[in-house]
């Protein structure tokens, strides 16, 4: 294969470098393109421009495959903690026990919040999106760690790593505490990172919380397979903000501000919202079903099924799916949202109209169960999501940083008036 691709514009050749990363793409790059021949390209959405060469996640949604770091994400979900995942995103191995006990102990070091922290919380309303706190607080950190303002070498921005994982899910869990009137509770470090975590959303100053296994090897799974998912909204959105030289806590707001929206971290929130429109008009999986098949006349479309990416099978689906259903048993849950959950599951799976359009569960679909499941509220998913991707977005800011990559600015073709005479307010 050549090393070039050529591009014919106005009877001028040009010839546009072939760039193939180490899992085979194939990309062309243009970089030059605008200095020698006066054109850009018009990609709307970023659909088909690769912004960065990256090193920290492989996918290929046509057959459904996921890789941190080279590693499958079957093999991580099945065998890692996430912490152990959150070390490899970030620095590019899997942990030695003693890299892992020292990366451990550190988080669990800097679990505690700052009181002024949680007093600027104090200041939030009762009913605020726990998204919109969350991105609040982590801005806020840039004010409580002013040195984040410098680039003082790897020690440095390793503590603002180490800050991020610690205190993240300390703070994602005072917006269901206050939301229940529940005083706040404080880490214990003596729990893993996920026990910790749960133990802070769901414990009770008045009788003795037991972390169940089965829940926290769930969670675990989730925040592994929730960990990074290459350039997507979020993710594009940390590393151009971060190519200002903005700081981490700056960066990681960003992101969350993206992954709040709708089309993005919303999905999980979306699917429980639709099964309980479902449950509200009479529970009739079959009637929706329907509907979903003549989406032109209905409106009506299924979340949590399909998805922009796989065009297959979504690899996290599979293996969450187990572990949602591990989750149910072990609790014995009985809610009707979830067995309508189930009556759909099996329709999509069965049914030759979904079959042939690839509209497969996805890892949406099975995350928003689990967290019903668990007794977090719909307005959490997303935090919950934002909690998963904390370590993707830290590698990718990481990567950004490290290779030195210019400030993002992208192009755009201008379509509005020309020039125009300008006229005296008393004239117009």
């Amino acid at each position: 294969m050549s090393d070039f691709a050529e591009l014919s514009v106005e009877g001028k050749k040009y010839q546009l470098p072939i760039v193939v990363g180490s899992e085979g793409e194939k990309a062309l790059d243009i970089n030059k393109l605008r200095d020698e021949s006066g054109y850009i390209t018009i990609d709307s959405g970023y659909k088909n421009t690769g912004a960065t060469k990256s090193a920290i996640t492989f996918l290929d949604g046509e057959k459904g495959i996921l890789h941190y770091r080279g590693y499958s994400i079957e093999d991580l979900a099945e065998k890692a903690t996430f912490l152990e995942v959150a070390y490899l995103l970030i620095y590019g191995d899997l942990p030695t026990a003693e890299q892992y006990s020292k990366f451990e102990n550190a988080i669990r070091r800097h679990t505690i919040v700052n009181e002024d922290m949680r007093k600027i919380f104090e200041g939030f309303p009762v009913n605020a999106h726990p998204m919109g706190t969350l991105s609040s607080l982590i801005s806020a950190m840039s004010a409580f760690y002013p040195e984040s303002y410098d680039d003082k070498g790897p020690d440095q921005t390793d503590l603002h790593i180490i800050r991020l994982l610690a205190k993240l899910p300390t703070i994602a869990t005072w917006s269901y505490k206050k939301s229940q009137g529940h005083p706040v509770n404080y880490p214990q470090n003596q729990l893993d990172y996920c026990s910790n975590f749960l133990h802070m959303m769901f414990a009770l100053p008045v009788e003795k919380y037991e972390v169940d296994p089965v829940v926290s090897s769930a969670l675990n799974k989730l925040l592994i397979l929730h960990a990074d998912h290459e350039q997507n909204c979020s993710t594009s959105t940390v590393r151009l903000v971060g190519s200002s030289h903005a700081n981490l806590f700056s960066s990681i707001s960003a992101g969350i501000g993206a992954l709040w929206g709708p089309l993005h971290g919303g999905a999980n929130q979306e699917v429980i919202e639709m099964l309980e429109a479902i449950k509200a008009d009479g529970g009739d999986v079959g009637k929706y079903v329907e509907m979903a098949k003549n989406a032109k006349t209905t409106g009506f479309r299924l979340f949590g099924f399909g998805h922009r990416v796989y065009k297959n099978f979504d690899p996290r689906a599979k293996i969450i799916k187990k572990a949602a259903y591990d989750v149910l048993e072990k609790l014995g849950v009985n809610d009707p949202v979830l067995e309508i959950a189930k009556g759909l599951e099996e329709a999509a799976l069965n049914d030759e109209y979904f079959i042939a359009r690839k509209l497969y569960p996805n890892v949406d679909f099975y995350s928003g169960i689990i967290y019903r499941a668990l007794g977090i509220p719909t307005n959490m998913f997303t935090v919950m999501f934002a909690m998963g991707r904390l370590p993707g977005w830290i590698a990718q800011w990481k990567e950004m940083r490290t290779q030195k990559e210019p400030i993002g600015r992208p192009r755009q073709i201008y379509t509005g008036s020309t020039l125009r005479p300008f006229v005296p307010i008393e004239q117009r």
